[in-house]
C-alpha cells in the first residue's frame, strides 16, 4: 500500500480532521533544509487546559502516520481564545 502524500495540504487536512481545529496553517520549509520539514500553526479547542508539551503531543499523534517521513516539525499551538487575543481571524 502506498504511503499517503506528504504535502502541506495533506497535513493541514489531517490536523483539521483529527484535532477538530478551527484554524490550521502549514508551511513547507523543506527548501531551506535537507529533508521534509514543515512549520504548523494549529488553533483548536482541544488545547484548552493543556500545557505546551501536551499540545505538541496531540499534534504528533494526529500526524503519527507522517512523522516518520518528516525531518523537522515546528509547532505553534493555540486555543481559540489565545488566537483571538493575538489578532487571529
Amino acid at each position: 500500500m502506498a504511503e499517503p502524500e506528504l504535502s502541506a495540504e495533506a497535513l493541514r487536512e489531517r490536523l483539521r480532521r483529527e484535532l477538530g481545529a478551527e484554524h490550521v496553517e502549514v508551511e513547507d520549509t523543506t527548501a531551506a533544509r535537507c529533508a521534509a520539514s514543515f512549520r504548523v500553526l494549529v488553533v483548536a479547542a482541544a488545547f484548552r487546559g493543556k500545557g505546551l508539551l501536551q499540545r505538541h503531543r496531540l499534534v504528533n499523534q494526529a500526524l503519527a502516520a507522517e512523522l516518520g517521513r518528516i525531518h523537522a516539525l515546528e509547532q505553534r499551538t493555540l486555543t481559540p481564545e489565545q488566537w483571538a487575543e493575538q489578532g487571529g481571524q
